[in-house]
């Protein structure tokens, strides 16, 4: 596997992160030709450990590794110093990133956010313009049937893609060059590397649901991995075909109003499929500064607007007249009306 090609393909991403990266925009970051350093996301795990091995053979001396300790279990620094010592025997710079995790709410998206502000900022600190994780194809079906179960959308199907901003850090991207691995093929590289990877129980934790659709996954024989990370893919170019076509819609359709917005929406323009038009829902909301709704909240404002009635979703109204929709802030002092 060419695995070189992957991050070189994958080290750079639209407009916004390579504008942070080099100060243009020019859609591709070749982190070897450009000198640009990555950043390596190294649990201690058998999937970001092959990561690192991999790195090291391809990569040599153009990345540093992160490992970040959520404190929430024993064991977990003792897995950071593990990973301390393997770079230093490869001569690869380490950090340990210790973060303090909110115990309210939603424990692994409190994780996360946690794990990807501390790593931008280590980042930062380091001058790297990537950050590189081991994501693989099992997580990747995974994800894909975690959304399937809520009924996302075409653009939440889409599941993980190999380049994209890294959340909470505009400049930076987060690459997974890994999407076409098996985690088997990763537990192989950490074996034939003479490597022992350390093991969460988190991992086996039933109360998670990613932990629930895995065991799911792994009893469903029938069910195939690869074909179903291939589906995302898939579906991420349907979703880039929408937004083109949104894009599109937009230059033609929607126009300054005052203060607000207007979108040609009656029989005198050309026919736009739903899904266009719940793309031009929510940048409206997002160009006039609202709220980031839900999508079955757009959906309900969009039928809503079609219907004739005027309806405020995020901070925004849209109110319908016989040629156009008009959007606007909502004064703070008012009250607003809801979609649906």
């Amino acid at each position: 596997r060419d695995w070189s090609a992957a991050i070189a393909a994958g080290a750079g991403v639209d407009a916004g992160v390579d504008a942070g990266v080099d100060g243009s925009v020019d859609g591709s970051v070749d982190a070897q030709r450009t000198g640009h350093r990555l950043g390596l996301a190294v649990s201690g795990g058998s999937d970001s450990l092959a990561l690192l091995v991999l790195a090291d053979a391809v990569l040599p001396g153009q990345f540093e590794v992160a490992t970040v300790d959520h404190g929430l279990r024993d064991g977990s620094a003792a897995e950071a110093a593990m990973v301390a010592g393997i770079c230093a025997a490869r001569g690869i710079p380490h950090a340990t990133l210790p973060v303090a995790v909110p115990a309210n709410g939603n424990l692994q998206a409190n994780a996360r956010t946690a794990r990807y502000q501390a790593l931008a900022g280590w980042m930062h600190r380091d001058g790297l313009v990537a950050l590189v994780t081991a994501h693989h194809a099992d997580d990747q079906a995974e994800t894909l049937l975690m959304r399937l179960n809520r009924g996302a959308g075409v653009r939440g199907l889409a599941a993980m893609r190999a380049a994209v901003p890294l959340p909470g850090a505009p400049g930076l991207a987060l690459l997974r060059p890994l999407l076409g691995w098996r985690k088997q093929e990763l537990r192989d590289i950490v074996q034939r590397a003479g490597l022992v990877a350390a093991e969460d129980p988190s991992n086996e934790n039933a109360v998670f649901e990613r932990v629930r659709v895995r065991q799911a996954l792994d009893a469903a024989h029938w069910l195939d991995p690869s074909a179903l990370a291939a589906s995302a893919v898939a579906l991420g170019d349907a979703d880039d075909a929408v937004e083109w076509a949104a894009q599109r819609e937009w230059a033609d359709a929607v126009s300054a109003d005052g203060e607000g917005l207007a979108y040609c929406a009656d029989a005198s323009c050309p026919p736009t499929p739903r899904a266009i038009r719940l793309r031009i829902l929510e940048r409206v909301i997002r160009e006039l500064g609202g709220t980031r709704p839900r999508g079955a909240e757009v959906a309900r404002w969009l039928a809503s607007l079609e219907a004739g009635l005027t309806a405020t979703l995020g901070g925004i109204k849209g109110r319908p007249t016989v040629k156009r929709w008009h959007f606007t802030v909502v004064a703070p002092h008012r009250g607003t009306e809801r979609a649906g």
